[in-house]
């Protein structure tokens, strides 16, 4: 069982990953463009995490990261506190009470966890396969392909609130939609470190298959050869961004280094000079030409944050 603990750090304990101040974000998000963030932390694990959480200035802002595939910092830098997550919150084991339920870490990449599945001979993880970022991005954005959901899948999740305090949660905390889920516990930052996750039991051979399969298909369908965040849409019901952004005619649009894939209509890749404000204005762009010839307003599947250069 994940741990209910809720007694606070030692905060006079020395810290032992690494703080880091004006962190160009570049480098750690998909895009490859970005500003800096004013401090950047990156735990030694998870008991380094609840020590560093109380050391963050009252009010100041505070973004978890993994693999920074569905962000974009803009170019005038995030002010406030990056934690970022992946590896060192990238476990990933069997649950001791239940070998169906399989326990990740916010930083686990989220194909890793897939893999971990099929291997113990669990069936139903292998969508993971598709989802480009970590858990913790999953939780936070209900991730889905091929028919499932994240949150179809979870038992519970461990958080941790701004005084480094550990809950556990269950989807009865949370109101969560396609790709959006957001906390119904009121006045409390909390931020995902943890998730438990049920599979059904199944062939470890046939599970591998299949998410060979499925990584082949991402591989054909999608510009995996260049800097992109994933999705840029979330898909409209009834309809697909994709084939909207491309019946306006945008495949291959550019602006600056930013570019509306040729490959995948709703992926924009990085050319190798794009800043930040490209990337934006690029976005802006696709929005305004789809609800302008079509009267859909595409939602934004990626986060964009931080001040304007």
């Amino acid at each position: 069982m994940m741990a209910t603990a809720t007694q606070m750090p030692d905060v006079n304990i020395a810290l032992r990953g690494e703080v880091r101040d004006h962190e160009p974000m570049a480098k750690h998000v998909s895009w490859r463009a970005g500003g800096t963030a004013k401090t950047f932390f990156k735990p030694a694990d998870l008991d380094d995490l609840r020590a560093f959480l109380p050391t963050v200035p009252k009010g100041e802002k505070i973004l978890m990261i993994g693999l920074g595939s569905n962000l974009l910092v803009r170019g005038g830098g995030y002010h406030g506190t990056v934690i970022l997550t992946t590896p060192l919150l990238g476990g990933i084991a069997l649950d001791e009470s239940d070998k169906h339920i399989v326990v990740a870490g916010a930083g686990a990449a989220s194909p890793h966890v897939a893999k971990f599945a099929a291997k113990n001979h669990l069936a139903g993880a292998e969508w993971l396969a598709g989802v480009p970022g970590t858990i913790g991005g999953a939780l936070a954005m209900n991730a889905g392909c091929y028919g499932t959901q994240t949150w179809d899948q979870v038992v519970d999740c461990q958080t941790l609130d701004r005084q480094g305090d550990v809950h556990t949660r269950t989807a009865a905390d949370f109101d969560i939609g396609y790709r959006h889920v957001e906390t119904l516990v009121a006045d409390r930052d909390e931020f995902f470190v943890a998730a438990r996750f049920r599979f059904e039991a199944g062939d470890a051979e046939t599970a591998q298959a299949r998410i060979k399969e499925l990584l082949a298909k991402r591989m054909a369908s999608q510009p995996l050869d260049k800097p992109n965040a994933g999705s840029t849409f979330r898909n409209p019901p009834g309809d697909h961004a994709a084939r909207l952004i491309e019946s306006c005619g945008l495949k291959g649009y550019t602006i600056g280094g930013a570019q509306v894939s040729l490959k995948h209509a709703n992926f924009i890749i990085n050319l190798g000079d794009a800043s930040a404000s490209d990337i934006e204005d690029l976005i802006r762009h696709m929005q305004d030409t789809v609800r302008r010839q079509t009267g859909v307003e595409l939602i934004q599947e990626v986060r964009i944050v931080g001040e304007m250069a």
